[in-house]
């Protein structure tokens, strides 16, 4: 669906929480954070600062969405697989809501669009996005097709949200923008 989209700007840093109760306890291979982490590296150059795989524990979750997004960790995008979907364990969502400072329900609502032409099945995800700090957070399905594709439908986003969260964009990348505190992102169309 989308092409390269690398950021104009700094380096993004990314954290990758794989939430699977088998991955957890060793039983079987977590495949899909080492794809999201490949994803990442290899159409944002993302700088994947931070991996774990946790089971699905609302609390531990939510302790560590909190503690990656904390500012000291400058950590741009975290972005979890797992848990999101209908399962009585799948509790990913609401221990991200349970923490976040602004919810972003459009990124999702524009991945499972973009993804539904693939699958209507993308409408099973209970995935949410949102801000914590300056860390953008996305939940993400489980499965390595479906967390992959779910993350590139919204990939030439994220450089622009990114930014934005920073405090890098000052306008909309007009070609007569001046800077006046800083950088003006331009942006290719």
């Amino acid at each position: 669906m989308t092409t390269t989209t690398k950021p104009m700007g700094r380096v993004i840093r990314a954290a990758v929480l794989t939430v699977s109760d088998r991955c957890s306890r060793g039983e079987t291979v977590d495949i899909s954070g080492p794809a999201l982490v490949a994803l990442l590296q290899e159409k944002l150059d993302a700088q994947v600062v931070r991996t774990c795989c946790l089971p699905d524990d609302a609390q531990a979750l939510a302790e560590c969405f909190t503690a990656w997004s904390d500012k000291a960790c400058e950590i741009d995008l975290l972005v979890s697989t797992g848990g999101t979907g209908l399962a009585p364990r799948d509790v990913t969502p609401e221990a991200a809501r349970s923490i976040l400072h602004r919810e972003h329900s459009g990124l999702m609502e524009l991945a499972r669009f973009r993804c539904m032409v693939k699958t209507p099945r993308t409408f099973l995800s209970r995935g949410i996005a949102g801000t914590r700090n300056r860390t953008l957070i996305l939940t993400l399905p489980g499965s390595p097709r479906g967390a992959t594709e779910t993350l590139e439908a919204i990939l030439d986003m994220l450089p622009h949200a990114i930014e934005t969260l920073r405090g890098d964009v000052q306008d909309d990348g007009r070609p007569d923008a001046i800077a006046r505190t800083g950088s003006v992102i331009h942006h290719a169309m």
